[in-house]
């Protein structure tokens, strides 16, 4: 496959809108879904770069954006390259202190953002550059700084495919966040790579989805794929509005994350135990059914004469009709990135005829590195590299990269560049291997993994993903460095726990966490879970937390990763008592 040229993401972009399309990208706007043109769409992005120029920002100066996912945001992303600026994207639920250090490092001169919300949120930050809000009417607003575009010159940019466009922070879990430099062709080459090799069966004037947060390099390039494309792009505002998204636009495919998956499956089983009868019963078996076969036809390549019936009555009486009720019905495949797919997962949703194609990538990979294809997937692992990229593992098991998708280095900081990159490869910090096929594993992060007093090596993200098997199971988080066993701290998925247990729906999770029926219940699922695994691996305790980890605590990066650090030093009293106690269990509340 010949490798595409070198362009800036200008050239990209008007090449993807130069086709017309009524429908090039489309939302809700007051509660009903409103299409742009392809030409509406350039439009908008022109006048806000020819805005940025006249407010005079120079080119490679800095633009930031705090923003949910909208039209807004593809439009100020898009005009603020088109004005040969770059921009900064920053997640709305970043902590405010972190906002406001990135803010500050990257040097940004102007900041577009949502909400008046958002901007209240910012008020404590020091020497805020100038605000533009989505929201806003009059001065200040995006509307008039459009308008102001309309009556400028046109931006012209000297911009070239070699110069920064994208900074990007990473997620902070331990420390600042670093500011990923990543090219127009960093990008730009990552998006046509990824859509030539992975996107198979995706035909323009077909619909998409985009669920996960732009401020995401995952979702982020996604733009320029789905543009490029030719697709009709629907956008989702909000999580939470997913389903109800999911029903009207019937994508045939989406970009996700593991996490996504897992609470469909316990949200679908949660509402059939809810119907109670017949539903509560046939629905959580043709699910077990469904992961059945399809383990046993990819994963054991046995076939089974009694298994394929009972899948047969499963798909028909159930599994056809969840798809459909869930907006699935007319989906090639989803795509999975950002953290580890466990195989049940993607065998109980295959089971529903939905494959997942997983990938695997950092935000200074742009971040797509490998990626799984439909008619050669392989479960289990995260596909080959795309083409033109190169993947090795170094003699400690760490995955390294080389290609034009790897970023420049760090903002300001050519220490961690230099540890980061060598001789052109990056070193991914990524524990994995690569079989005989040229299929990418992925085992670990080499900074998580720990030892055991026993001198056993643990990988902690292979046993969260078996223990998040679990419906009764939102979050896992693995510890036990020095320890004679893995313990795992955990956020329980309450209601169906109360259910399960015909406990009224009145018990707060802190009265649940120290209930001794529980705890019993919670610690037999999770050794059913991880009974598989390897017998040092298996957990031995667990610490129930009753309130979810959530970004806002300061548990989780905005990318919706654990931070380890700060839960172990906030946990670290429980976690320690959870060793010393005789009893099998303990727990916090």
């Amino acid at each position: 496959m010949a490798l595409p040229p070198k362009k800036t993401l200008p050239q990209l972009v008007r090449e993807a809108l130069a086709a017309p399309r009524p429908e090039a990208v489309v939302e809700r706007v007051d509660g009903a879904w409103t299409p742009l043109s392809n030409v509406a769409l350039l439009e908008r992005v022109e006048h806000v770069a020819a805005a940025l120029r006249d407010a005079g920002l120079a080119e490679g100066e800095r633009v930031a954006l705090i923003s949910h996912d909208c039209v807004d945001w593809i439009v100020c992303a898009l005009g603020t390259l088109f004005a040969g600026c770059v921009i900064v994207p920053i997640y709305p639920t970043q902590a405010i202190d972190q906002t406001s250090y990135i803010l500050q490092h990257s040097g940004a001169k102007l900041l577009f953002v949502d909400t008046a919300h958002a901007h209240e949120r910012l008020q404590s930050v020091a020497s805020l550059p100038r605000v533009v809000r989505f929201d806003a009417q009059g001065e200040g607003s995006l509307r008039d700084f459009e308008q102001r575009g309309v009556q400028s010159a046109p931006a012209l940019t000297h911009a070239t495919p070699d110069d920064l466009a994208v900074l990007i922070y990473t997620s902070g879990t331990t420390g600042n966040p670093k500011g990923v430099m990543l090219s127009h062709d960093n990008i730009a080459f990552d998006a046509q790579s990824s859509l030539a090799y992975g996107f198979h069966g995706i035909s323009p004037r077909e619909t998409v989805l985009s669920a996960l947060p732009y401020s995401h390099i995952f979702e982020h390039t996604m733009i320029y794929i789905y543009l490029l494309a030719r697709v009709r792009y629907y956008i989702c505002h909000d999580p939470s509005g997913l389903l109800a998204d999911l029903l009207y636009v019937r994508p045939a495919t989406m970009a996700a994350v593991p996490r996504i998956f897992d609470r469909v499956l316990a949200g679908t089983i949660a509402t059939a135990l809810q119907h109670g009868g017949l539903q509560a019963k046939l629905v959580p078996w043709a699910l077990r059914v469904g992961h059945d076969y399809m383990h046993a036809k990819m994963i054991e390549r046995v076939w089974r004469l009694g298994l394929w019936l009972r899948y047969l009555v499963a798909r028909t009486l159930v599994l056809s009709k969840i798809r459909k009720r869930l907006g699935l019905d007319r989906l090639h495949y989803f795509v999975s990135g950002s953290a580890p797919l466990h195989v049940d997962t993607a065998m109980t949703f295959l089971g529903l005829g939905l494959p997942i194609m997983q990938g695997y990538g950092l935000t200074e990979t742009s971040p797509v590195t490998t990626v799984s294809r439909l008619a050669t997937n392989r479960y289990g692992a995260v596909g080959k590299p795309i083409p033109g990229v190169e993947v090795r593992i170094a003699e400690d098991g760490e995955i390294l990269t080389r290609g034009r998708q790897v970023m420049k280095g760090y903002y300001n900081d050519e220490a961690a560049t230099a540890a980061a990159l060598e001789n052109g490869w990056l070193h991914t910090g990524d524990i994995g291997r690569v079989d005989k096929k040229g299929f990418l594993y992925i085992t670990d992060r080499k900074s998580e993994v720990f030892k055991t007093a026993g001198g056993k090596f643990i990988a902690p993200a292979r046993i969260e993903s078996a223990i998040k098997r679990s419906l009764y199971v939102t979050q896992a988080m693995v510890v036990g460095e020095g320890r004679p066993h893995p313990a795992a701290l955990l956020n329980v998925n309450w209601d169906l726990v109360r259910g399960a247990l015909g406990i009224p729906a009145t018990t707060s999770p802190a009265e649940l966490a120290r209930r001794d029926d529980v705890l019993t219940f919670l610690t037999r699922e999770v050794e059913h879970q991880t009974s598989d695994l390897a017998p040092y691996e298996q957990v031995r305790r667990i610490i129930v937390i009753p309130d979810e980890f959530t970004v806002e605590s300061g548990h989780l990066s905005p990318a919706m990763k654990i931070k380890r650090r700060v839960v172990e030093r906030q946990y670290g009293q429980q976690i320690e008592g959870a060793y010393q106690a005789d009893l099998h269990v303990h727990a916090h509340a």
